[in-house]
């Protein structure tokens, strides 16, 4: 009897027995047999060795797969674990995940890991990377696999291991000496995990992130396919940390924090004057999309919390209080005070779509550790804006946001933009066929629109699946911005309806948007991305007259006036400081023109213009420099 297996291509290949992925490997070809890291079969990632199942589908994980990445990450975790053994022997390791662009491993040691143990730890890592010791998986007797553990001093592996479900394998991986628990799969032999690896940091960590429990050491690293990725990723690393809005935020002082706010901004008059921007141009987005601005509550009875299901699927991030032994939530977003507002009138069909929009303010009880300048708040402002429309309407309305978006990026700098759809978690209201209809109208509306995307499975809400945008910065990375997301849920639940043609009440489909997303967010990225160089037209003092000489005072009021009554926001400098002086500070504050004006400037009616970036100063009439800065700090819209 023979077992038979299909390729990616459709072709089929036989065998006298069940064959591993490596095996059918080195019938395609030798070469791709020393290429393979693993193995995908029916979609689901094996080990390369192991013996795969007859009639499944195998595709062949070499290092240019997509799923490489995760593989090398999850070995280098195991690598470093193995190595920080060798060196400290009496140090206990409890679990090793992968994350984004790296891993890490968390530790159970008296003493402190420092840099010099980082480096040497780095070190042994490509020393067993050298050493090619086979990776391979074991499974073990529960009982077997406590006791080899708690023989060990390996407290914590016997702790997981005892949590396990009864019906779970209890999987091993044997690499050289070093022995761990893992489920798997890994590289065939450690040489694969290849040179593209750094350790990065330490960090404090508590054991299955309970400050009750035993305080671990983390040890952060980052790897790639090879040394070439490495290094560009550490570039971009420290390109970032130039550009980190934490930093540029003190030096052009646009806004602080503190600890009796944690995760909110105290925002300075000028990161204020960078909000106003944003706010009145998403503004004039609203009024020329058709939305109606309006405002709801900051605090509701938990009431309608419960109804709309936030209360069973997001209590966790929400913040409560009492008054008169009544409790209230802090709303962490605006959708149930939007359909209220929708409720208040009995609508027709003639009457949708009815889009309404708001600056929504939200709070949301993030982690302490989970937050990062402006960029990760519990408190924030959404562009937040909600559709109530008909089923028939949806591909109009998602395909015009999408144009809208589009737009809007563009005006603010980013080009490079791609479209995921996020479909439906574990933990979700409504049932399997609201959401088959929820998803395949997002997918025509994409469709519809022109647009390739990506499907995230298990990402969507838990009221329904939604359109994400994704941008990439001008160093390369991603950042998840709007979002669309088709709701048919949340109206039922909070009895949202609409008559129809034949006079009959119906629910409408309730669309959420947002294009920047989070305000204070936004603008961090912008921060980021323009590395504090802000386009004229966003930049909170696109201007500053600085004057050479105080015999110049007068001419700098003069140039001033004709500057605000064109428009333009303007600042004086009129200290008694060189000239030099005044264009270094200014420089670092990141303003992007410097009038500079001298006796000769105002003989002649003239400006001199020292733009962010440049040594050069360009000599311009008076009329004509007011025209042009008018032009170049209007809202691009």
């Amino acid at each position: 009897m023979s077992v038979s297996y299909q390729l990616p291509d459709g072709a089929t290949m036989e065998f006298d027995q069940p064959a591993s992925a490596l095996e059918i490997a080195e019938r395609i070809s030798k070469k791709l047999a020393k290429q393979a890291l693993a193995a995908k079969a029916n979609g689901n990632l094996i080990d390369v060795y192991l013996p795969i199942e007859a009639g499944a589908t195998v595709e062949i994980v070499t290092r240019d797969t997509d799923d490489a990445l995760e593989l090398i990450r999850h070995d280098a975790a195991h690598v470093m674990a193995e190595a920080v053994q060798e060196l400290f022997p009496n140090t206990q390791v409890t679990i090793g995940p992968t994350i984004e662009n790296g891993f890490y491993y968390d530790f159970h040691r008296e003493e402190s890991f420092t840099p010099e143990d980082l480096k040497a730890i780095e070190k042994r890592m490509q020393e067993i990377v050298r050493r090619n010791e086979e990776i391979r998986r074991e499974v073990w007797d529960r009982d077997e696999a406590v006791q080899f553990f708690l023989d060990k001093g390996e407290e914590f592996k016997a702790e997981i291991i005892r949590d396990l479900p009864a019906d779970q394998e209890v999987s091993l991986y044997r690499q050289g000496d070093f022995i761990d628990l893992c489920r798997g799969p890994h590289l065939p032999s450690t040489s694969k995990l290849g040179d593209g690896f750094k350790l990065t940091k330490v960090a404090g960590a508590y054991w299955r992130g309970d400050a009750t429990k035993a305080q671990l050491q983390r040890i952060y690293g980052t790897a790639w396919r090879d040394k070439k990725e490495l290094n560009a990723y550490l570039k971009q690393l420290e390109e970032a940390a130039k550009r980190d809005h934490r930093k540029l935020g003190k030096e052009m002082d646009l806004f602080h924090q503190q600890e009796e706010a944690p995760g909110m901004v105290f925002w300075h008059p000028r990161g204020w004057a960078i909000w106003q921007k944003v706010e009145q141009y998403v503004r004039k987005v609203y009024r020329d999309s058709g939305y109606q601005e309006v405002r709801g509550p900051q605090i509701m009875d938990v009431s309608l919390w419960k109804r709309s299901g936030h209360w069973d699927n997001y209590q966790e991030n929400m913040f409560f209080t009492e008054s008169e032994k009544r409790t209230y939530a802090v709303k962490p977003m605006n959708c149930p005070g939007h359909v209220q507002i929708y409720n208040a009138a009995l609508h027709s069909y003639r009457d949708l779509p009815i889009r309404y929009a708001e600056f929504g303010g939200c709070h949301r009880n993030e982690p302490s550790g989970a937050l990062h300048g402006i960029m990760r708040v519990r408190a924030f402002t959404q562009d937040d804006g909600h559709i109530f429309c008909t089923e028939d309407q949806v591909e109009d309305e998602v395909t015009a946001f999408h144009k809208q978006a589009m737009a809007v990026y563009a005006d603010f700098g980013f080009e490079n933009i791609s479209v995921k759809l996020a479909l439906r978690p574990e933990k979700r209201i409504g049932t399997d066929e609201a959401w088959d209809k929820a998803e395949n109208g997002l997918r025509a509306a994409l469709s519809n629109a022109g647009v390739q995307w990506e499907e995230l499975p298990g990402e969507g809400a838990f009221y329904g699946p939604k359109i994400e945008y994704h941008l990439k910065d001008s160093i390369g990375r991603a950042w998840q911005m709007g979002t669309v997301q088709f709701d048919p849920m949340m109206p039922e639940r909070l009895d949202a309806e609409y008559v129809d043609e034949h006079s009959q009440r119906q629910r409408p489909i309730m669309l959420h948007r947002a294009i920047v997303g989070s305000m204070e967010r936004f603008i961090g990225i912008l921060i980021e991305h323009h590395a504090g160089h802000l386009p004229l037209w966003l930049a909170p003092v696109p201007v500053v007259i600085a004057t050479i000489t105080n015999a110049a005072d007068d001419y700098a009021e003069t140039v001033k006036a004709k500057l605000e009554a064109a428009g333009v926001s303007v600042e004086m400098d009129l200290r008694n400081e060189k000239i030099g002086y005044k264009v270094r500070e200014h420089s670092r504050a990141k303003v992007p023109v410097i009038l500079v004006l001298g006796k000769q400037e105002e003989e002649e009616q003239q400006v001199a213009i020292r733009r962010l970036g440049s040594q050069a100063t360009e000599t311009v009439a008076l009329d004509e420099a007011v025209a042009n800065l008018a032009a170049a700090t209007r809202l691009p819209i």
